[in-house]
C-alpha cells in the first residue's frame, strides 16, 4: 500500500521570480500599455515558455536578431543582456531600445569592461552559447577567455600572469564557480575579482533552499525551461545528493511513474519560472495521490531594481 500513502510535498523557498525577471516581465508590459502592441523583444525575455507566450498574446513580438524589426519601432534588450554590437544594430535602424537587462549582469558587465581598461586579461566563468554569456563576452574588449571547468584553467593563455582577473556568469551554481576560481588562484596568485562574487543573491538563495531540503526527500521536481541555467543548476544539486531530479517545463511533464515507493517530494522553481506552473504542478501531484504541502521557511527577498526612466510613471497592469 506503499504508493497510497500521503505524498509529503516540501516547498522551496524562495523559488521562482527573481527580482530581476520580475523587473524584465514589467518594461514589456508597461511598455505595452504605454507605445500599444507591436513591442519587439530581442530573444526570449526571460528563459520561460509561459511568459513568452502570455507577453506574445498581448502583442510582444519575439524575434532574434535586430534586423527582424521594422526601423524605429519599440525594442526590449532581455534580461540576459547583449553584446555591443547589437546596441549598436539597433541605433543603426533607429530603434526605441527599452534595455530589460538585469541590473546584477549589466554590474558583471561594468567590473569586466574595468579590469579589460586597465589591461587585464579576464576571465570569464560561464557557459558559452549563453546569451548572458554571449551578451558579456560583446560588452568587454580587451583578452577574454571563457571557461567553464576547473581542468580548462591550464589551457588559458595569459598575456600577463600577475594581470589576471575573473567574472562570473550570474546563474551557475556557488560549487561550480568556487572549484574553478580556487584553480585560477593556484595557477594566478595575484588573480582579483569581484568583492562579493558576482553569483546573483537570487541564485545563491535558491540553491540553498534546495541544499537545505534534498536530505529530506525521495524526489526533486524544478519546474523550469530546459534551456535555463539556474533551473538546470537547482536540478544538478538534487542529483549530486543522489536522489532523482527531474527538470520540468510543466505540469503535464510529470512522469507519475517517477512517484514509484516515493513518500517525499521537493518542488521548487527556477528564476524564470512563474509560480501558477509550481501550483499547477502540486495539483497535478494531488491528481495522483493525496498530498500534504509543507512550506519551508528561507530568506525574505526584498530587492527591487527600478524601471527605466521612460516607463516608471506608467502604471502597472
Amino acid at each position: 500500500m506503499h504508493g497510497q500513502q500521503p505524498l509529503k510535498v516540501l516547498l522551496a523557498s524562495p523559488r521562482g521570480f527573481c527580482a530581476g525577471v520580475e523587473r524584465a516581465i514589467d518594461i514589456v508590459e508597461r511598455a505595452l500599455t504605454k507605445y500599444g502592441p507591436p513591442v519587439y523583444v530581442r530573444h526570449e525575455i526571460v528563459h520561460n515558455k509561459r511568459v513568452v507566450e502570455t507577453l506574445r498574446a498581448r502583442g510582444a513580438v519575439f524575434v532574434e536578431e535586430i534586423d527582424e524589426i521594422p526601423s524605429g519601432a519599440v525594442t526590449i534588450f532581455s534580461a540576459h543582456g547583449v553584446a555591443r554590437k547589437v546596441e549598436t544594430a539597433a541605433e543603426g535602424r533607429e530603434l526605441d531600445v527599452i534595455d530589460a537587462t538585469c541590473p546584477l549582469v549589466t554590474k558583471v558587465h561594468k567590473e569586466g569592461q574595468r579590469y579589460a581598461e586597465r589591461g587585464y586579461d579576464v576571465v570569464l566563468i560561464g557557459h558559452r552559447g549563453h546569451p548572458e554569456v554571449e551578451g558579456t563576452i560583446g560588452q568587454i574588449d580587451g583578452r577574454l577567455h571563457v571557461i567553464s571547468l576547473p581542468e580548462e584553467v591550464e589551457t588559458v593563455q595569459i598575456s600577463d600572469p600577475e594581470k589576471v582577473a575573473f567574472i562570473t556568469q550570474t546563474t551557475l551554481s556557488v560549487n561550480d564557480t568556487k572549484d574553478v576560481i580556487a584553480k585560477l588562484r593556484d595557477r594566478f596568485p595575484s588573480l582579483v575579482g569581484p568583492e562579493t562574487r558576482d553569483i546573483c543573491y537570487a541564485t545563491q538563495n535558491r540553491q540553498m533552499a534546495v541544499l537545505d531540503l534534498v536530505d529530506r526527500v525521495d524526489l526533486l521536481l524544478v519546474v523550469g525551461a530546459q534551456n535555463s541555467s539556474n533551473s538546470n543548476r537547482l536540478r544538478e544539486i538534487g542529483e549530486n545528493a543522489g536522489i532523482p531530479s527531474y527538470l520540468i517545463d510543466d505540469a503535464d511533464r510529470l512522469d507519475p511513474m517517477w512517484l514509484e515507493g516515493v513518500a517525499s517530494v521537493g518542488v521548487t522553481a527556477g528564476a524564470s519560472a512563474p509560480e501558477d506552473l509550481v501550483q499547477e504542478t502540486i495539483e497535478r501531484l494531488a491528481g495522483l495521490r493525496a498530498v500534504s504541502v509543507e512550506p519551508q521557511s528561507g530568506p525574505e527577498e526584498t530587492a527591487l531594481f527600478k524601471l527605466p526612466p521612460k516607463l516608471a510613471a506608467v502604471p502597472k497592469t
